[in-house]
C-alpha cells in the first residue's frame, strides 16, 4: 500500500520479478493518494500476479512482506516480513512516522521485523535510521524515508535469493512505545498547545493525509500552510481567538505563542477561506 509499497514493488520488480508469485493491494480512504493504481499497473507491466486485498483470505508463499499495511494477515506457513517506519521498539503500532514528526524526533527510520500475533513485537531482521531537520512536510518525511524502505527491502531480498538465512534478534526490553490509531477526530488542531507544536502537527498530517482541522463557525476546515510569529503578551489569553489580521489572514492564539494561518479551506469543497471576511472569529 502507499508511496512506500509502491517504491517497493518497482525495486524489487527491476531486480527480482522472477521471485515475485503474487501482489496484493488495499485501498486507504484515509489518504488523498494511496497508490493502488499505481501498483495495479506496475504488477500488469511486468505481468506480476496481482489480487485486491478483498480477493485473498491466506497467504502460502515461502515468504511475503507487508508494506504499508493496515489489516491482519493469515499467513500459515509463510514467513511473513513486516516494514515499520519507526526504529523499534518505538512506537509500535499505527502511523508511526506522524508520531514522530508531531513529537519532534531527531530521527526517524525503518524496522524490518518477523510478524508475531501481537503487532509490531517480532524479531528484528533490519533497520535503517534516518536524520530529520524541521521544519519538515509529512510528504518530505515520506519521499525520504521511501527511499530508506527500497534499500532495506532489497537488502532483505538479497538475502533471501542467495539462499542465506534471514536472521533476527529479539527486540530490547527497554524504550518500548506505542502510536495509536488515528480517525478524523485526531486531524482536530488542540489550541491549548503551543504554537510550535501545532506548528509541526499541520506539517505532519497534511498530504497525503487530510490535513490539520479545526471549527470555524460551524464548519469543519482544514488548515494546510502556518508559521510561527513572534508573540505578545496577552492578559487574557484564549487559545483559538484571532489576535491580528495581515493581509488578510488571521494570526490566532495557542497556548503558547501565536500562529499565522497562510492556508485555509474548506473541508467539503477544499476552497480557499482566505481573506477572511471578520476579524472576531474562534477557531476550535
Amino acid at each position: 500500500m502507499t508511496e512506500k509499497g509502491y517504491a517497493v514493488l518497482t525495486a524489487l520488480a527491476e531486480r527480482y520479478s522472477e521471485l515475485l508469485g503474487l501482489v496484493v493491494a488495499g485501498r486507504d480512504s484515509h489518504i488523498k493518494k494511496d497508490c493502488f493504481e499505481e501498483i495495479q499497473a506496475c504488477c500488469a507491466a511486468r505481468g506480476i500476479p496481482f489480487r485486491d486485498r478483498t480477493e485473498i483470505t491466506a497467504i502460502e508463499t515461502p515468504y511475503a512482506m507487508a508494506i504499508s499495511w493496515r489489516w491482519l494477515i493469515q499467513a500459515n506457513q509463510t514467513e511473513l516480513i513486516v516494514f515499520h517506519d519507526s526504529l523499534l521498539p518505538r512506537y509500535r503500532g499505527f502511523n508511526p512516522l506522524v508520531t514522530a514528526l508531531i513529537n519532534g524526533d531527531p530521527a526517524v527510520g525503518v524496522t524490518a521485523l518477523f510478524a508475531t500475533e501481537e503487532y509490531d513485537r517480532g524479531d528484528i531482521i533490519g533497520q535503517l535510521a534516518l536524520p530529520v531537520s524541521y521544519p519538515i512536510k509529512i510528504q518530505t518525511a515520506i519521499e525520504q524515508i521511501t527511499e530508506t524502505y527500497r534499500t532495506l527491502a532489497c537488502q532483505v531480498v538479497d538475502r533471501i535469493a542467495q539462499g542465506q538465512p534471514l536472521t533476527a534478534t529479539p527486540q530490547p526490553l527497554e524504550g518500548v512505545s506505542y502510536s495509536l490509531w488515528r480517525d478524523d477526530t485526531d486531524y482536530l488542531i488542540d489550541w491549548a498547545q503551543s504554537a510550535h507544536f501545532i506548528k509541526r502537527f499541520i506539517d505532519a498530517v497534511g498530504f497525503p493525509y487530510l490535513g490539520a482541522a479545526s471549527h470555524l463557525e460551524g464548519r469543519l476546515v482544514r488548515i494546510l500552510e502556518a508559521e510561527e510569529v513572534e508573540d505578545v503578551v496577552i492578559e487574557n489569553r484564549t487559545p483559538g481567538k484571532v489576535i491580528f489580521m495581515r493581509q488578510g489572514k488571521p494570526v490566532v492564539v495557542c497556548g503558547q505563542g501565536l500562529l499565522l494561518i497562510r492556508e485555509l479551506v474548506d473541508n467539503q469543497t477544499n476552497a480557499s477561506l482566505l481573506p477572511l471576511p471578520r476579524f472576531r472569529v474562534r477557531l476550535g
